[in-house]
């Protein structure tokens, strides 16, 4: 039995985010804004040189920047959010079938889904490469999924996993491509607000748009400006918005294990087609610093995809070609820290 056709939305709105919040309060851990500690700006070198500056931080009752630690999330990233608001909503609306929900992904979107299954206690199959590292299948089963492995690489695995929704009517979920998931994301905008109200500047990092899409959503609702930050080698927003439309694209990059979607969501277009969201580009070296920065400046221990935001800012104007965004000297700006699921080897 396939699933029912259905049209999904191609713009998310903000009332898509209030139900959600709505809908999921309780099930997840509110986000934490903490303010970086007053200090001068400082320059985080990689092995080639200094690639990126790290932006001044003020005293907090004035102007400053703030970081949101969603890497403290259920399954440690935003995701759950997404999971939460997709099962409660099928839950809720009698579309939720006997055979659970589905997902091919062995990341964070596979964790949150099977987290978020069994926090509903309902069932969860996901559906991984046979090369999945085991620990990720250990960590899968722990929450209580059914780990099914097929084929060696991630489309195999896709691809049985459309067979299964297909051959039992599991509800099929995915890591960013769907409005509940995104407008879930957004719920951490709504929450960041609430402790820093005058916010000038939400910074978030870019892959299929899941995250984007929702946050852009919420912040311009409020006025708030939104700079998506993406890998130059993984550019699927800043495609789309060149070509006007979803684009494939190439994807090459350090942070590529959680920010490496092929094309971005027509939602994530939808959201960056305003003044008020700005789109820029770093490399990897700057990813890599970033990364540093937050380890050795703040001890705090983040996926490349969270450092990525965060390399989107730079404390003085980045050079040529190198891509950033320059705070004003008055300006508040949040970056979310999306992410936590990393090795700690390379810090």
């Amino acid at each position: 039995m396939s699933e029912p056709a259905r049209t999904e939305p191609t713009q998310l709105t903000y009332p898509d985010v209030e139900a959600a919040a709505a809908r999921i309060a309780g099930r997840i851990r509110p986000v934490t804004v903490a303010s970086a500690q007053p200090g001068p700006p400082t320059e985080a070198a990689t092995p080639t040189g200094a690639t990126w500056s790290a932006p001044p931080t003020g005293d907090p009752t004035a102007s400053g920047l703030y970081f949101a630690l969603e890497f403290m999330q259920y399954t440690g990233t935003f995701k759950a959010r997404g999971a939460q608001n997709f099962i409660q909503t099928h839950l809720e609306q009698g579309t939720f079938p006997e055979a659970g929900v589905t997902i091919a992904s062995g990341g964070n979107a596979g964790l949150a889904c099977a987290w978020a299954a069994r926090d509903a206690g309902v069932r969860a199959t996901v559906f991984l490469p046979t090369t999945a590292p085991e620990v990720k299948v250990e960590r899968l089963r722990s929450y209580g999924a059914e780990v099914r492995l097929s084929g060696s690489e991630y489309a195999e695995a896709a691809a049985a996993c459309q067979e299964f929704v297909e051959s039992s009517g599991a509800l099929a979920s995915h890591a960013y491509d769907n409005p509940l998931i995104a407008a879930g994301a957004g719920t951490l905008m709504t929450e960041i607000l609430t402790q820093v109200p005058d916010l000038d500047t939400v910074v978030v990092s870019v892959g299929g748009g899941g995250l984007f899409a929702g946050v852009a959503t919420a912040a311009t609702f409020h006025g708030v400006r939104t700079v998506a930050v993406e890998p130059a080698n993984c550019r699927a927003l800043g495609a789309a918005l060149e070509a006007g439309e979803p684009v494939d694209v190439p994807v090459d990059s350090v942070a590529a294990d959680s920010l490496g979607a092929r094309r971005a969501t027509p939602l994530a277009l939808a959201a960056a087609q305003t003044d008020l969201v700005t789109s820029v580009l770093v490399d990897d070296e700057q990813i890599i610093a970033a990364r540093r920065h937050l380890w050795d400046g703040h001890r705090l221990a983040v996926e490349h995809a969270a450092a990525t935001a965060l390399a989107g800012v730079h404390g003085s104007k980045p050079s040529a070609g190198s891509g950033g965004y320059t705070p004003a000297e008055d300006e508040k700006v949040c970056v979310v820290l999306c992410g936590a699921n990393t090795g700690l080897g390379d810090l």
